[in-house]
């Protein structure tokens, strides 16, 4: 029997894409199958074919609900996939919303996208999938609850473990039966942190051959994150906010974090803490979800602080497009919670575009934001960015607050790693972009009981031999991307940027004469480029 196979086409170098494909015994599992944000470069990996043959994988094991992990399965079923999906109940219930709404976001985005293209003579495209591509993915999804052995073919069972990441989110404990004996695996699916308010510590077994890790925060450390201490943080952020004609935007994760927010906030107004201020929640997936969250309400931490805060006199959910565009008919302070996180697609980039130019407004991102999406680009200072081709002046203010990441720590993922020891034979951290990976395996190597750190890339492959990891060099096609354009701001970043430069040096020139020797000098570059 050949030893098994691990390769990683997705989440290795950056935080987006997961999908690990597992060949075993004649069998391919995908543990994971998720949709890559960020960069314009990774997000295109999105539209080609995927580097395997959709038709030949027979199951899936999926650890959680987020698009960067599930987004993919739609386009998988499309391209001829048959098999099961196993996950979670809760993971379940909560894709049955969040890929239809994914498909309907593409379904819009491409028609908008095709209407310009149109206009500018180039080629039509077509949505990744629709959301009767998603709806059809969810016959094949199957529920296994926490800490059951599943048999699957292939001599291969599995098992979920509470990663305390998500409602419903799990890591996978996996053993293959080899010739060489039972290898046993672990693949932590993204780890919560300590203080997670809906969600229970991250637990696991111990003892693997290889553990296979997540390293988003790997080279950060978050301040105190206790409820107390989130709660404190977010109190003077909204209290510096208030302006009597601003409003607070906070982009959020529609599932979790949003409702997360909402109890925190209604907390802080039940105590007095606050004055009790409008808050908008302008999202149909956070409507939806939060009935999710609301049917799982036994096995989630802190439930009564969401049902309380739902029956609030100053909460309201936007469901239409009539109701989304009727917020800015608002007078007087208030919040706005509106995904997507990233502020990479949703109501958020509409309200973005009436806020972002008023002094009067704040914009608080909760949440990772990944190299080359608009929140991590707003986040770096930019003074102008462009949105649906509109360039939109920064005057709002930008605050950030990690307190409310669904992730780990560095400090927390070193001991969660710890906590599974031995790893005998090799440690894998992907999920992360180049610097935490780096930083995380710096922190890890040294300690005892710890094997060699290995951080792949993009569609690299191992062999999971009896003595270790060996890279294999038969790869089935070239990597789709090089490592430096995995995780990094790409060209079309520094093209959005160079502009938006140009442009503020034209506006502060002296005169017409200045702007002539500037666009002369810029003609003179371009010139030299192509010589």
């Amino acid at each position: 029997m050949a030893d098994p196979l691990l390769r990683f086409h997705g989440a290795a170098g950056s935080v987006t894409g997961s999908c690990f494909l597992l060949e075993h015994a004649g069998t391919r599992t995908l543990i994971d199958c998720g949709m890559f944000q960020g960069s314009k470069t990774e997000k295109e990996l999105n539209y080609r074919p995927f580097p395997f043959e959709a038709s030949s994988i027979h199951s899936v094991i999926l650890t959680h609900a987020h698009i960067d992990h599930s987004g993919l399965l739609p386009k998988l079923v499309k391209a001829g996939f048959q098999g099961p999906i196993y996950c979670t109940a809760a993971t379940s219930d909560l894709c049955t919303i969040m890929l239809q709404d994914s498909g309907h976001i593409q379904e819009m985005e491409v028609e908008q996208l095709n209407r310009r293209n149109k206009s500018r003579f180039r080629q039509m495209i077509e949505p990744i999938y629709t959301v009767a591509d998603a709806q059809a993915a969810m016959t094949q999804f199957r529920s296994i609850g926490y800490k059951e052995w599943q048999e699957t073919e292939g001599a291969l069972r599995f098992r979920f473990w509470d990663a305390g990441h998500l409602l419903g989110s799990a890591s996978v404990e996996l053993e293959l039966v080899s010739s060489d004996g039972t290898i046993r695996m672990l693949f932590s699916g993204d780890i919560g942190p300590q203080h997670k308010l809906f969600e229970a510590v991250p637990e696991a077994p111990e003892d693997f051959d290889y553990l296979i890790c997540e390293s988003t925060y790997g080279d950060r450390e978050r301040d105190d994150a206790s409820p107390e201490a989130r709660r404190r943080q977010l109190r003077q952020i909204v209290s510096q906010a208030y302006h009597p004609n601003g409003a607070l935007l906070i982009p959020s994760f529609a599932v979790e974090r949003t409702q997360e927010l909402l109890a925190d906030l209604n907390t802080l107004m039940d105590a007095n803490e606050l004055q009790r201020i409008p808050i908008i929640i302008d999202s149909p997936l956070a409507s939806r979800a939060t009935s999710v969250f609301k049917r799982h309400a036994r096995s989630l931490s802190n439930s009564d602080l969401l049902l309380r805060a739902l029956n609030a006199k100053n909460v309201r959910f936007t469901e239409t497009a009539e109701q989304s565009k009727a917020i800015d008919l608002i007078h007087g302070f208030h919040i706005i919670i509106a995904a997507s996180g990233m502020c990479e697609a949703g109501r958020i980039r509409h309200r973005l575009k009436n806020w972002l130019w008023h002094d009067e407004a704040t914009i608080l991102l909760v949440g990772f934001q990944a190299a080359g999406t608009l929140g991590r680009i707003l986040q770096d200072g930019a003074h102008a960015v462009k949105i649906q081709g509109e360039q939109i002046a920064v005057r709002a203010t930008i605050q950030s607050l990690d307190a409310y990441s669904g992730h780990a720590d560095a400090t927390e993922l070193e001991n969660w790693i710890l906590a599974r020891l031995p790893i005998r034979k090799g440690l894998f951290l992907v999920h992360g972009e180049p610097a935490a990976i780096g930083q995380l395996s710096s922190r890890i190597s040294g300690h005892r009981g710890v094997p060699i750190v290995l951080e792949p890339e993009l569609d690299s492959a191992y062999h999971l031999t009896k003595d270790g990891a060996v890279a294999s060099v038969a790869t089935t096609s070239p990597p789709r991307l090089r490592a430096e354009e995995v995780g990094h701001f790409d060209w079309h970043n520094d093209y959005q940027s160079l502009v938006l430069d140009l442009d503020e040096e034209l506006r502060q020139a002296a005169d017409e004469k200045r702007r002539a020797i500037i666009l002369r000098r810029v003609r003179k570059a371009l010139q030299h480029a192509t010589d």
